[in-house]
């Protein structure tokens, strides 16, 4: 799917937030994958790991072409060596260079240069990494709520002067290579960015991307399209059927506006730019509150893009290894049309906290907490400005110190007192934007304890600042600061991108900004004084100039909602009435421009888009790129290694098959590998395991593994996973921090319980929220719950019947206890880990440390019991295909939806046709059905090869309904479709985005390791792909989809409504005290 998303600051992206995960804060320098201690590699929004006011930001897409070849008459070995560039105050092609600066550490050059004309700052970073990467932003203030920035953000890639088609940016993404292709909008500036390794799909997308941002058509239909309109409800059905009142029935409509009612549902996102609103009153509201969206005229869309989308106003990013000399010919002839202009690139700053303040709002209660703690609260302050990278950089380190993991003092204060089970969700320091903010706050807070966290914050900082803090810690943060530093990531460009882009937009100097060496230097000398952090706390945290934000439940908040667009949609009707002469007029007009609009779209079918440049599929190689693996074995355990260049680090990962496992254990695997991270041992507490892990390993994770067989899906193995990264001298260490936290986990201890029920209610506190921001993976998995044993196993771990478990749980009382869940877990440490044939383990490494790690990882199976079996008290449901329709009531404001199919094996010759099908269904199809006239959104279709599944799915819908409709006709028009040689070639390309996508060392062998798939199987497949014929995928639609829609299984996640009828099957997430919820 191309579309566009909001998405919360970095503390929210993250699946589990400080206090459920510890993990360290690359605040200043997280320029790779962020990997927290989950073990898990989470591409985020670099700003800050901890950033929390880079608002809400959204995503779209694009691209064009022109060769690019490096004219230089030297050759060099390296594109980072400085002496090939021109020298400071030369110009090239319309630019000046203005500096140029080479970072070892990071080994890449930075060049920036300043376009002569207009202004435009234009930063190049030269890298040896073919994954290139471009980007142009702009500053955009929002001046209101409306959310003009998010709308034009859209309406920008609807078409250009340059590629007058209807919509070029979802068209290009099935004519594109790129592995990364999207458009944000933060809180106050917006970008458009992209990633790619083939050369003429980079010049092809920045061709697509200037004309777009800078030449947009910026039509009236798109705004209404994209933005906000009102219209009946069901257009099509009304022309067929002039007296269906319920088809005629007006209403809001807008793919953002919808996209905007869904983030609103997110209790989570809601706190946290309502929380905005206050500390941040200049910035307003980018992504657009529902509320204030309708008030945006297509007149303020043009106006704000007249101001604001001007070479003078932007900042253009480069990265990779192509030469700058073409990106520069090509951007040069962009921007020399324009003359330079006063751009408003005002910095935007807090407000000013000379005195405590306080503020409270409403919101949403959640169903799946406990009634009595609905409250969220925080405590917030301001801090130094952020041009001062060495200060930022310590404050970074100061906020994780104080709250990051479980012995950290603000969890211990805060979340292990009792007075909340999660931290609230701007908890963190924010160094994006001019002047920093340092949060504390916590979720799921009683009313009567409101006023109790702002005093134990305060208490607990006091402590902290009088005992001072560890130097060990702070050497474990440093440790995994260079680990980042070594990892080597296939998106070092993304993320190097995303973390300088907000505080160049906020004037921070990204040169500054990428001095690692220096600014770590600066840091340790700065702490060897002497009580240098110890000074930053006093001085910015120890006073009461706080801005103190606490969210109240309303029982009637989604009621009010419901009533104020109501009332406010009769208004605009009223308006409307006014301007075209009464009721029936208005009707008439409305109606008769939104036939209109669904004329335009579905004339955009079928527009000539050859304007549009692309690559072909004779661009893409025959023959994969293979990463050799080897095997060996140690006694009955097989050694999968991948030697390859990993700048000294060592990847390992494990799993151990279980045979026989009962369901009542399996749902508890995900809180058995929370509770091995939170309780400690009889010998060590898990604040002193949590300092090892810092100062050993890069990252331990443990956690559910199950997978299909690529002969059979209808044959699924499951077991339990474990992982780490260290450098080559700690991996002894890791191997006995692993071993530690699983075997010798103490389950027994007097505190045990209560801190498990932490984790519990933790974990339900914001269950409803999870569910809300990705609702569509939520009914995907229960849809494939019915269909194939994969899913079966995997959606009592991932899925809705997970945060039935785990609410049901959060619901029990003291006296109830959880003595019976505690034995459980005790029994899943008896088995989680063998010395066996079901137990198999991967290595990446160097080849120089090979034989050192073989004797580690003999050492570690030698201390694993040889044999153990899997005891239950219950005999476990055996899977059972099914269809089935079911409903989840939910109080969102939108719907998700899903539909699933069970196909054929991964080794299959229908199984590339699939693909090839998901992908001509959704770009041909779905995406004008359910997006463009459903106004969903997103939506799509799918295909799970190995799991054996194809899907549809739907995201922020608005009318489920009919999206069902057309998922139930999907597979007959597929079939019936006259499809072209350039919509076959489409398809292919858009499959090929992701299968030659660029892969991080750490991943390198790890398909065949976890699913069973070699690089034989690989090839077979890729040559299948690359050879699939029309007839083939006709053939597949209808022998797989028409006749297997009979199979197929449904689900949708939102508010009951009349249109719900008898052969759904509703199924309430009720908390319940039942521990095990079947699977219905």
């Amino acid at each position: 799917m191309a579309a566009s998303f909001w998405a919360l600051p970095s503390k929210i992206l993250l699946e589990k937030t400080v206090a459920r995960a510890p993990r360290i804060i690359m605040q200043l320098y997280n320029i790779t994958d962020v990997v927290d201690y989950a073990g898990q590699h989470k591409f985020a929004n670099l700003a800050a790991t901890f950033s929390t006011r880079r608002a809400p930001r959204c995503l779209s897409r694009l691209a064009n072409q022109k060769k690019a070849v490096w004219p230089s008459p030297r050759s060099y070995a390296t594109v980072t060596e400085i002496s090939r560039y021109p020298k400071p105050g030369e110009h090239l092609h319309g630019f000046t260079l203005e500096r140029a600066q080479h970072v070892p550490e990071l080994q890449l050059t930075a060049l920036q240069l300043r376009h002569d004309k207009t202004g435009a700052e234009y930063l190049h970073v030269a890298r040896d990494d073919k994954n290139n990467v471009f980007s142009i932003g702009f500053k955009t203030n929002p001046p209101d709520d409306t959310g003009v920035p998010h709308i034009l953000e859209h309406t920008t890639l609807c078409g250009s002067q340059r590629y007058p088609v209807r919509d070029p940016f979802f068209k290009m993404l099935p004519r594109s290579l790129s592995n990364f292709m999207n458009a944000f909008t933060s809180s106050d500036y917006t970008s458009y960015p992209f990633a790619t390794t083939n050369r003429k799909d980079f010049n092809n997308l920045m061709s697509v991307y200037l004309d777009a941002t800078l030449h947009p058509l910026l039509k009236e239909n798109d705004f209404t399209q994209e933005g906000w309109r009102i219209g009946p409800q069901d257009p099509e059905a009304l022309a067929s059927d002039q007296s269906n009142e319920e088809a005629a029935k007006l209403v809001f409509k807008g793919v953002v506006y919808n996209e905007m009612k869904g983030q609103m549902s997110d209790a989570s996102y809601l706190y946290y730019i309502r929380y905005q609103d206050h500390i941040f009153p200049d910035i307003n509201n980018s992504g657009g509150d529902p509320q204030k969206m309708t008030d945006l005229t297509y007149e303020d869309l043009k106006n704000f893009h007249m101001r604001n989308y001007h070479p003078s106003n932007a900042r253009i990013f480069t990265y990779g290894d192509m030469p700058l000399d073409d990106h520069l010919v090509e951007i040069g002839q962009r921007l020399e049309i324009f003359e330079k202009i006063q751009a408003d690139k005002a910095i935007k700053e807090p407000i000013k906290l000379d005195s405590p303040q306080d503020i409270v709002v409403t919101g949403p209660t959640d169903p799946l907490v406990d009634k009595d703690m609905q409250y969220k609260t925080s405590v917030s302050w301001l801090m130094g400005n952020t041009s001062d990278i060495v200060e930022t950089f310590s404050l970074g380190v100061m906020s994780s110190l104080l709250m990051d993991g479980y012995g950290s003092p603000l969890y211990r204060g805060l979340i292990e007192s009792g007075l909340g089970p999660d931290f609230s969700p701007n908890t963190g320091y924010d160094g994006g934007g001019k002047v920093g903010i340092l949060a504390v706050g916590l979720s799921g807070v009683k009313q009567a304890d409101v006023p109790r966290v702002k005093v134990a914050i305060h208490k607990t900082l006091e402590e902290v600042h009088q005992k001072g803090f560890d130097q060990h810690k702070i050497d474990g943060i440093l440790h995994q600061l260079e680990l980042a530093l070594k990892h080597k990531t296939a998106n070092f460009g993304m993320g190097l991108m995303n973390r300088l882009q907000p505080g160049w937009f906020n004037g921070v100097d990204p040169f500054d900004s990428l001095q690692w060496n220096e600014t770590v230097s600066a840091f340790k000398e700065r702490l060897a004084q002497g009580g240098y952090l110890e000074g930053l706390l006093e001085k910015y945290l120890l006073n009461d100039r706080t801005l103190t934000f606490t969210m109240e439940p309303s029982a009637t908040y989604g009621e009010d909602l419901i009533k104020e667009e109501a009332e406010r949609l009769a208004s605009k009707i009223a308006e409307a009435e006014g301007k075209f002469g009464g009721k029936k007029e208005a009707q008439q007009v409305l109606t008769s421009q939104e036939l209109e609009l669904v004329e335009v779209q579905n004339s955009a079918r079928s527009m000539d888009v050859s304007c549009l440049p692309q690559v072909n599929v004779s661009d893409i190689t025959r023959q994969m790129e293979r990463k050799p693996v080897r095997d060996s074995k140690l006694d009955q355990v097989k050694i999968q290694w991948r030697e390859a260049s990993t700048n000294g680090l060592t990847y390992f990962k494990a799993i151990n098959t279980l045979q026989g496992l009962p369901q009542e254990l399996r749902i508890l695997i995900p809180l058995f590998s929370d509770a091995i991270m939170r309780l400690g041992t009889k010998d060590k507490t898990m604040e002193e395991i949590e300092d090892l892990i810092k100062l050993k390993t890069g990252g331990i994770s443990t956690g559910y593994y199950t997978a299909s067989k690529p002969e059979d899906y209808m044959t699924a193995v499951e077991g339990f996973s474990l992982s780490g990264y260290a450098l080559d001298k700690n991996v002894t260490d890791m191997f006995e921090l692993l071993r530690l936290v699983i075997q010798e986990t103490n389950f027994d201890g007097a505190e045990a319980e209560s801190m498990i029920r932490q984790l519990i209610q933790g974990d339900a506190s914001g269950a409803l929220n999870a569910v809300a921001s990705s609702g569509h993976a939520y009914a995907r998995r229960y849809a494939e719950s019915n269909i194939t044993p994969h899913g079966f196993l995997s959606e009592q771990v991932k899925g809705l019947t997970q945060v039935r478990n785990i609410t049901a749980l959060a619901s029990r009382t003291p006296e109830q206890g959880l003595a019976d869940v505690i034995q459980k877990l005790k029994t899943i440490q008896s088995f989680a880990v063998s010395n066996s044939a079901s137990f198999r383990a991967a290595i990446t490494c160097g080849a120089e440390s090979v034989s050192s790690n073989e004797a580690s990882i003999t050492q570690f199976l030698s201390h694993l019991p040889s044999d153990v079996s899997i005891s239950s008290t219950t005999t476990d449901s055996n899977f059972e295909s099914r269809n089935s329709k079911t409903f989840f009531p939910l109080p969102y404001q939108v719907y998700y939806s899903a539909t699933t199919i069970p196909t054929v094996p991964y080794t299959s010759t229908q199984s590339a046709p699939l693909s090839i099908l998901a992908q001509l269904l959704t770009h041909r199809h779905l995406h004008h059905e359910i997006r463009e006239k459903g106004g969903a959104y997103g939506g799509g279709a799918y295909a799970n090869a190995l799991n054996g599944v194809f899907g549809f799915y739907s995201y922020r819908d608005p009318n489920p309904q009919n999206t069902m409709k057309i998922v139930a006709d999907a597979g007959r028009w597929a079939r019936d479709r006259r499809w072209t040689a350039q919509d076959l070639e489409e398809a292919k390309l858009s499959v090929f985005q992701s299968l030659d996508a660029p892969e991080s060392v750490n991943q390198e062998g790890m398909t065949r390791f976890t699913s069973g798939i070699d690089e034989d199987m690989e090839q077979r497949r890729r040559e299948q792909l690359l050879d699939v014929q029309l007839d083939e995928v006709r053939s597949v639609a209808d022998d797989i989809i028409v006749k297997g829609m009979s199979k197929a299984s449904s689900a949708i996640l939102g508010e009951k409504k009349p249109w719900l009828d008898t052969e759904w099957q509703v199924n309430d997430i009720n908390v319940s005290l039942d521990p095990t919820p079947s699977h219905e």
